[in-house]
């Protein structure tokens, strides 16, 4: 494919850095950029920076490639990046046809369920976008937007069904300050990008409550065998834990300084209301919408994790954070 067209779905810090990435990646392309705010679509055009996210960062997109006409951007592209929370996905979407996603390879950045349907973000585009399996990738971490616009060496894995696809996405993204990885398992570092953000939640609220470091690393070590109890189930094939799409994003999402999600735990468990809490990050969360979605997917499976459901016990049912915790801590080992 000669100078492709890569389109970016979403204005928030990891599309920002996502933008970075492609821009400081030497192979030919041409970059679209999609946002709601026309504020921001302004201040990119004049002055090259996002001013509410990664302000630091030099946008590097020409400026009549910004645009809030969703339809327009699409339309121009061989690639679409889709980097919403995955709560708005359906919205941002709405006017947008099966027959204008054909032929285009989709790229999820969103690492969340969409939340009417209970389905990862490849079901979901394979079954209300009529998307073939092998047309879509998954970017995983362990990855911060953060510090991607500090440019420290950071690691992605890249997954598709179709490898040669995913390889070449990941060739638009390699910098010296990013490596990739390729994988053929979307489905479950999916599942794995979904879990990790309700366990760190699970790790956020567990420091509220005053649980030291000795304890986070029994609740890591048991949430990443929660994760391998749940995605061999769901998609059984040979795979790895250990992998950094699967033990190293849940391990940075759960420590990091920059998780929204561990931020996000710790003020519910300090007492925060899920609303409050909401309204004072001005972020998203994944991990909130993710504890009732995989509530509702596991009682399919029947899966044994006790992690997730203390979260979705304590923000769904408005369990005691305190008492949760406590009876959590004797289902562990």
């Amino acid at each position: 494919m000669s100078r492709p067209k890569i389109a970016m779905i979403g204005g928030g810090s990891w599309a920002t850095a996502i933008i970075k990435m492609l821009s400081d990646n030497e192979s030919e392309k041409e970059i679209f950029w999609w946002m709601r705010n026309e504020e921001a679509i302004s201040h990119i055009r004049d002055y090259n920076h996002n001013p509410s996210y990664l302000s630091a960062v030099e946008i590097r997109v020409k400026p009549e490639n910004v645009s809030s006409d969703i339809e327009y951007v699409i339309a121009q592209a061989d690639y679409v990046v889709l980097n919403v929370p995955a709560a708005f996905l359906t919205d941002t979407l709405k006017n947008i046809s099966p027959a204008q996603l054909k032929g285009k390879k989709l790229i999820s950045a969103i690492k969340g369920i969409v939340p009417e349907e209970n389905l990862i973000i490849g079901d979901f585009l394979h079954q209300k976008y009529e998307l073939p399996y092998e047309d879509i990738v998954v970017i995983s971490g362990p990855c911060h937007a953060e510090e991607v616009a500090l440019e420290k060496l950071s690691y992605l894995t890249i997954a598709s069904t179709d490898v040669n696809l995913a390889e070449d996405f990941a060739n638009h993204l390699n910098t010296r300050y990013i490596k990739t990885n390729i994988s053929d398992d979307i489905f479950g570092t999916e599942y794995a990008a979904v879990l990790k953000n309700i366990y760190a939640v699970a790790s956020g609220i567990c420091h509220a409550v005053g649980y030291g470091d000795n304890f986070q690393a029994v609740l890591i070590s048991n949430a990443i065998r929660e994760i391998e109890r749940f995605v061999g189930v769901v998609h059984p094939i040979e795979r790895d834990i250990k992998e950094s799409a699967y033990l190293g994003d849940l391990m940075v999402t759960a420590y990091s300084q920059f998780s929204r999600n561990r931020t996000f735990g710790n003020m519910i468990g300090k007492g925060y209301t899920v609303k409050s809490a909401q309204l004072e990050m001005a972020m998203i969360a994944e991990g909130y919408y993710a504890a009732n979605s995989m509530h509702h997917i596991n009682e399919k499976y029947g899966v044994d994790m006790p992690i997730s459901e203390a979260v979705y016990q304590i923000l769904y049912e408005r369990k005691s954070a305190h008492l949760e915790m406590k009876a959590l801590t004797e289902k562990l080992s």
